[in-house]
């Protein structure tokens, strides 16, 4: 069945009264309203700025139009062209682990290079201001890329982390260090950000989780390179400078790489520059036809009409508050943070900022070079999680994998307990502990990296798909923001933890926060694989949409298989 004949056209940019917006495989479960750009002028208009809240809350209540209306040839599929933008992108992706990883083995080979050797408390602070400097960033991130685009806030991001690679690498004291680490974080915040919302706008609706998460994998394998290099210069007077400068180099190559990166199709339709919209999704969609080509431009454009008109008759402070005034909204952002949580909180970001100071207390030879065992492990299951974030489901990949989690935690505790015993609960460093308890330290932590990276190590970042257009800037940025205050908290603390709390209790308290995230998956978190963006914002119009999520995907599994039936 061609695009032309499974398209559904509803002239919502000038309805007012309620319809059910019908997705492309016929659910009518998403239930939905549309307000147009001249009534909504009008309401404006009548009520007067005193009531633009009641607006407001009309509108960000009222369904999108839904680019799922129009199924066009090659959704599914993912061109050469895509694959290059995709990449490109997400050489943001790589900066954002390389700059978090190389902190690992930095602290392992800086010694007494910032005028004396660093106290836990001076590696905490080099480590944090990162994280501090990427909250501030992330914040502002999502609502500066609403205002100039996309792609300028990724160029931006290159120049401050090239700025801030190079003010490592001349650093001779520790407020000097932790400036620059400051200014990498800007970075990261801008990149972590905004990479992955212009990948998913950009991306084909079936592919879009997978996408996305090429963005993680360019983060996995960041860290990867990150403790490659560490080892290859851990034990090379001043060799700390060298793994700090080459931070910059891949963000040189994204810059000149710039010129193949087009802008979002919806952020050229805000601009009313439907002529490189249109060519965009073209290049998407090398095999639909243009008819159909055309008609998916339309549908996008009544959706960005709409965000517009809002835009135009409301204050960013209004449409800000929309986000917890709003139930859908409300809904939506409680998922992001709370995934956003989960991620940071259950202590993944401590291994990859302490694992090389952790193993050199354990009395591992090469801290740094075991630290990569860390990363590979990461890197090879976010490559499982690549192939199975859209088939599986990212809702069914969160119940099966943090539980998995919470068991290598608790084994962690366990190990860390029998190890400790004889030096009273804590790690001591240059104390000789017993192999066996040490190495069942570095099988748990393997274990929970892995099952970590298949479900918490990316799929919070497919947050961008759960906002509508006129609030997903500002949201993604809120999310964000807390997903860096979360590792901000983590990073600042664990050192201390493991002294105070010892390292069973703290790997004991990682694995509870891990537990309550998987009871909130559960409980709220629907399944959004294979949705439009339009279609995943209306599943929380009445509630937190796991149930029509499930619907949905039941359905659709129950069509896959009969497809296959009739076949065979």
């Amino acid at each position: 069945m061609s695009g032309l004949d499974r398209h559904r056209y509803s002239p919502v940019a000038s309805a007012l009264t309620p319809r059910t917006a019908r997705s492309r495989d016929g659910e009518d479960a998403i239930k939905a309203s549309s307000i147009g750009d001249e009534d909504m002028a009008f309401e404006t208009r009548a009520y007067g700025a005193t009531d633009r809240h009641t607006l407001l809350d009309g509108a960000l209540s009222s369904g999108e139009v839904d680019e799922g209306e129009v199924v066009v040839d090659g959704e599914d599929q993912a061109t050469t062209f895509v694959w290059i933008l995709v990449c490109t992108a997400s050489i943001s992706g790589l900066l954002f682990g390389y700059d978090t990883g190389v902190i690992s083995g930095t602290l392992i080979s800086i010694r007494s290079d910032l005028g004396h050797a660093l106290s836990s408390r001076e590696m905490e602070l080099v480590t944090s201001s990162t994280t501090f400097g990427a909250l501030l960033g992330g914040l502002g991130a999502g609502a500066l890329s609403d205002v100039v685009g996309r792609k300028p806030v990724l160029a931006l991001a290159n120049v401050v982390f090239v700025a801030g690679a190079a003010g490592q690498a001349v650093s001779h004291t520790v407020a000097a260090m932790t400036a620059g680490r400051f200014v990498v974080g800007l970075a990261v915040g801008l990149a972590s950000c905004v990479a992955p919302l212009y990948i998913g706008e950009l991306a084909p609706t079936k592919l879009r989780g997978r996408l996305v998460t090429i963005n993680i994998v360019a983060v996995t394998l960041g860290q990867v390179i990150a403790y490659a290099i560490g080892a290859i210069f851990e034990q090379r007077p001043g060799g700390w400078r060298y793994m700090v400068g080459l931070g910059a180099v891949p963000a040189v190559l994204q810059l000149c790489a710039f010129s193949v990166l087009p802008e979002s199709p919806r952020i050229l339709l805000v601009r009313a520059r439907r002529a490189e919209a249109t060519s965009v999704l073209a290049r998407i969609y090398p095999r639909a036809a243009r008819a159909d080509i055309d008609r998916k431009a339309d549908v996008m454009d009544r959706a960005v009409r709409q965000a517009v008109a809002l835009e135009q008759t409301t204050t960013w402070a209004q449409r800000a508050a929309g986000l917890v005034r709003v139930g859908s909204n409300r809904r939506a952002l409680i998922i992001g943070c709370a995934l956003m949580a989960l991620q940071q909180l259950s202590g993944f970001n401590t291994l990859m900022y302490y694992s090389a100071t952790l193993f050199a207390m354990l009395g591992f030879r090469n801290a740094t070079a075991t630290g990569l065992l860390i990363a590979l492990v990461n890197f090879g299951a976010t490559l499982v999680a690549l192939r199975v974030v859209d088939p599986v489901g990212r809702r069914r990949v969160m119940l099966y994998s943090v539980p998995g989690m919470v068991g290598a935690l608790l084994a962690a505790a366990v190990a860390f307990y029998a190890l400790t015993r004889e030096t009273g609960g804590v790690l001591v460093d240059g104390h000789a502990y017993a192999r066996a308890p040490a190495s069942l330290v570095l099988a748990a932590m393997l274990a929970f990296v892995a099952a970590y990276a298949v479900g918490c190590g990316n799929i919070p970042w497919q947050q961008g798909e759960l906002f509508r257009l006129e609030v997903r800037g500002i949201a993604t940025g809120v999310c964000t923001a807390v997903c860096w205050s979360a590792n901000l908290l983590v990073g600042a603390t664990f050192l201390s933890l493991l002294a105070h709390a010892t390292p069973a209790g703290a790997f004991g308290l990682y694995a509870l926060v891990a537990a309550l995230g998987w009871v909130f998956v559960y409980a709220c978190y629907p399944e959004t694989s294979g949705l439009s963006l339009e279609q995943v914002c209306g599943l929380f119009e009445h509630g937190w949409g796991v149930e029509e999520g499930a619907a949905i995907w039941a359905k659709r599994a129950r069509g896959a298989q009969n497809e296959s039936a009739s076949a065979g």
